[in-house]
């Protein structure tokens, strides 16, 4: 009977760690994927400022007419 229990002792210690270590990753993936949504969001908010002033600077290009060649 004592080496059954202490085999589950032994068993539940290590899912005690196991739960910890995976609490800790997930924790840390949380914050991770946090940084990568905000640095998403500002990349998403540089280009929509770029391509506007890229359709700013075409609206202010002439249209090309075969004429002028």
């Amino acid at each position: 009977m004592e080496p059954e229990l202490t085999s589950l002792e032994e068993k539940i210690n290590y899912f005690v760690q196991l739960c910890k270590q995976l609490r800790a990753e997930n924790m840390q993936l949380r914050q991770a994927l946090a940084g990568a949504t905000s640095e998403n969001r500002q990349l998403n908010q540089k280009i929509s400022a770029a391509a506007g002033r890229l359709e700013a600077l075409l609206s202010h290009i002439p249209e090309g007419d075969d004429e002028t060649r």
